[in-house]
């Protein structure tokens, strides 16, 4: 009796959907994961925000936010900024101030250790560019946490609150220094609360 073989290594095509799908399916239950396990598990801290220039207020459905602790004086960095161009990350250590907020107490391009009640923040990677200067001014790095999305046509009182200085975010950082936003306040009053999932 003879007949043809079937092909070996070969996937019947109901087989190769199912299992990219799968796979679709588990890279974005991880990236949901890790963010919630970030809100879930991490430390929080209060960060105060600055007015961002009105050209840049509301870009569609997001507010642009921009922290004291985005730019950083050349003082606050432990062992010197570098002196050539890098492709880097800054470290940044908060320590909570009297008023509950947290205010960056040290910065390095190299990783810091978590010390007493201080928390390790990274920001995104970014390419150095060593000044000229002998006084350079300040670093400007993001953290992941500069856009906050809200349901269409309520960002206005966000970026009022924002220009105004009294909106504060709670944020959650994990041990390895990332960040996700967990709450949005106007004078103190929560408006904004960030679900894990």
């Amino acid at each position: 009796m003879t007949g043809i073989a079937p092909k070996r290594g070969w996937l019947p095509p109901l087989v190769a959907a199912l299992i990219a799908a799968v796979l679709q399916t588990a890279a974005l239950g991880y990236m949901v994961e890790s963010r919630a396990s970030i809100l879930r598990n991490g430390k929080e801290v209060l960060l105060k925000t600055v007015p961002v220039d009105p050209r840049d207020l509301l870009r569609g459905d997001y507010v642009i936010l921009s922290y004291d602790i985005s730019w950083l004086p050349p003082a606050l960095f432990k062992g010197g900024l570098p002196t050539a161009p890098a492709e880097t990350a800054v470290f940044v250590r908060l320590a909570k101030q009297p008023d509950g907020f947290w205010a960056a107490a040290e910065a390095s391009f190299k990783p810091l250790a978590p010390v007493d009640d201080s928390v390790v923040l990274q920001s995104q990677p970014f390419t150095y560019y060593p000044s000229s200067s002998e006084n350079p001014s300040s670093i400007n790095v993001d953290y992941g946490i500069e856009r906050f999305y809200v349901p269409e046509g309520e960002g206005r009182v966000l970026e009022q609150a924002r220009n105004a200085e009294a909106l504060s975010v709670s944020v959650r950082i994990n041990d390895a220094g990332r960040a996700q936003i967990r709450q949005i306040a106007v004078e103190g009053t929560p408006v904004y609360e960030e679900p894990l999932y």
